[in-house]
């Protein structure tokens, strides 16, 4: 896939021709990155998107912990960094490279100039944009925590299915009840003369043992089987229960930020006013 091709699979540019690419594709800079590089960290100042041509990025949030939130992984054919390209505003989130990565670079001075030349294409980015703003909305109404029981539910085959249902059954006063009846049952019909006259089983019963034994050889691994999904399943609802609460403590301490630097700007205020009242104030006598 050559840059063009790269530049029309995406969906900023999805709608334009080959042709019209190619001259912007010629004016893209390709940049080599390894695992663990920083494209860009929060806060930085930028005005260059990126389009992923072959690796991984992602895409975090970094926090006072050790351990950043990871927001999103882009992948081949898709971009990230685009809103640097519309305002000069510090980079929201941070990027790095998840494995050896290349990435073709694209600076505001270089789309202005393209859509200068090429205004039609303009119109196609801006219907992009809003579309991706539409999905953003729509995600941001969303409940940010997931299902995970759900979610790790559909995964499960046939087979765990069983193997689950085999764990469910096993532990429940049903089994024993079953068991007990099964086993009060066997013992009516092989007494001699109560039913047949010869015991299909006679004491002690070595044909029941050995069905017992094969019931709790298959048990022991299905239980064992079930107890290890179990603990797959809360383990993956404990990370995302610890995602949630990161984003939140990541969401309020923003919040805290914004409110200082609100409260600074305004007692800055306070004392420009103060400060012209004094200067302005006329002298007694």
């Amino acid at each position: 896939m050559n840059t063009a091709e790269l530049l029309r699979s995406t969906t900023m540019f999805e709608g334009l021709e080959l042709q019209d690419l190619e001259e912007l594709a010629a004016e893209l800079k390709s940049r080599k990155l390894q695992a663990g590089d920083l494209v860009f960290n929060q806060g930085d100042s930028g005005d260059t998107m990126y389009f992923v041509a072959s690796g991984q990025v992602n895409i975090f949030l970094p926090t006072n912990n050790l351990r950043p939130v990871s927001l999103a992984d882009v992948e081949v054919g898709q971009y990230f960094g685009e809103m640097a390209l519309f305002d000069d505003k510090p980079r929201s989130a941070g990027a790095r490279a998840v494995r050896d990565t290349l990435v073709y670079e694209l600076g505001r001075g270089v789309l202005t100039s393209y859509l200068e030349r090429r205004p039609r294409a303009a119109m196609a980015i801006l219907r992009t944009m809003n579309e991706r703003l539409r999905q953003t909305n729509a995600m941001l109404s969303e409940r940010v925590a997931k299902n995970v029981i759900e979610e790790f539910e559909r995964g499960l085959s046939w087979a765990d299915r069983l193997a689950d249902k085999v764990a469910e059954l096993n532990g429940s006063w049903k089994f024993i009840i079953f068991l007990g009846v099964v086993v009060g049952l066997w013992f009516v019909t092989n007494v001699p003369g109560w039913v047949f006259k010869a015991p299909l089983d006679a004491y002690p019963y070595q044909f029941f043992n050995l069905v017992l034994a094969v019931l709790v050889a298959l048990q022991g691994p299905l239980i064992v089987m079930s107890q290890n999904r179990q603990a797959e399943k809360d383990r993956k609802e404990a990370e995302n229960d610890f995602k949630v609460n990161l984003k939140n403590e990541v969401n309020i301490e923003t919040i805290i930020k914004d409110l200082k630097d609100f409260r600074l700007e305004t007692l800055a205020r306070l004392d420009s006013i103060q400060g012209s009242d004094s200067g302005t104030k006329p002298k007694a006598g």
